[in-house]
């Protein structure tokens, strides 16, 4: 009898979760990552107002030498408004298997890199973070990650603007543009 009572109330969770997920009202400011430290969330409301760009990152990739460029994106636009999150994830090829403390380590001691990092995140599949399976079910697959090194691009009112693949560098005409043109835009109101 109790199984009977749990299951349709399960259900109505799950009809629930997914109806948010796709509810046009749900932004990416509803969603907040775990520090790198473990500390804490970085929650992505505090960026009202801002743009960011979002990196699902690995330290044993081919495209790891981006992170020089993130930075770069970082120090040149963050007093303009751009914040860049870079999200450790073992997803593709195993290449971020270093433990949260290592990860941190590593960029700041390879790369210099002052930008926030998440705490390592499943980015793809069933088990993804709540943020990545909203890019998913936004743009129905379209802006989900294929690899390491791919960036989202959030806008001031926190919609999904554009999305690059791995190959794109942080200093690519189009990354750069497309920053540029996001930071041009007017906060929304409120």
């Amino acid at each position: 009898m109790k199984l009977t009572v749990w299951l349709p109330a399960f259900a109505l969770v799950l009809l629930a979760t997914a109806a948010l997920a796709g509810e046009k009202g749900v932004s990416a400011h509803h969603f907040a990552f775990t520090t790198i430290e473990e500390t804490g969330q970085h929650e992505l409301a505090s960026h009202k107002g801002k743009v960011v760009l979002v990196v699902n990152t690995a330290s044993f990739c081919g495209f790891t030498p981006q992170y020089s460029g993130l930075e770069d994106l970082w120090r040149t636009y963050k007093d303009q408004g751009l914040v860049v999150l870079g999200v450790p994830s073992n997803d593709f090829g195993a290449q971020e298997p270093k433990s949260n403390l290592e990860v941190q380590k590593f960029c700041q001691g390879a790369y210099n890199v002052t930008f926030p990092l998440a705490a390592k995140t499943k980015v793809r599949g069933s088990k993804a973070h709540a943020f990545y399976r909203w890019v998913d079910e936004t743009t129905k697959g379209e802006a989900s990650p294929r690899w390491n090194f791919h960036k989202l691009l959030i806008g001031k009112d926190g919609r999904l603007e554009n999305w690059f693949a791995s190959n794109k560098t942080p200093g690519s005409k189009s990354v750069r543009g497309a920053i540029e043109a996001a930071l041009a835009k007017p906060a929304p109101a409120g």
